[in-house]
């Protein structure tokens, strides 16, 4: 069981920035990749972000693109989404998650990181509000 604990949400006023962090548990080279996803209310869950710990590659939606960066911490537990020049836009509750290396025989299972159904496990959620 892995256990991931959200944190750094917040109000802030549009244009200011936001470092969120999650914490996870367990060995990160157990993991295929970590990402970021959030939930505006009565929209869909959308990936935000994502980081591969197979080869350290990144995909971020268009839609935060030049504004977000995703990154592993020097604890190897810990990865940030560092958020700059927020807008109302990015409110929503952001979630971390993790998808768990998988093998076929001797070959790992590729993913793509982006979509929600790939992950395993998921964080309880950190608030983030941006007012106008």
């Amino acid at each position: 069981q892995v256990q991931l604990v959200e944190s750094g949400g917040g109000l802030v006023q549009t244009g200011e920035s936001l470092r969120l962090s999650c914490a996870f548990s367990g060995d990160i080279s157990d993991y295929y990749a970590i990402g970021w996803f959030r939930q505006a209310p009565g929209k869909e869950r959308e990936g935000v972000a994502c980081i591969s710990t197979v080869d350290g590659s990144t995909f971020y939606a268009d839609s935060v693109k030049g504004r977000f960066t995703i990154s592993v911490g020097n604890t190897k537990n810990t990865v940030y989404l560092q958020m700059n020049n927020l807008t109302p836009e990015d409110t929503a509750v952001y979630y971390c998650a993790v998808v768990l290396k998988g093998y076929q025989g001797d070959t790992l299972l590729v993913v793509t990181g982006r979509v929600g159904y790939e992950y395993d496990y998921w964080g309880q959620g950190t608030q983030v509000t941006v007012s106008s």
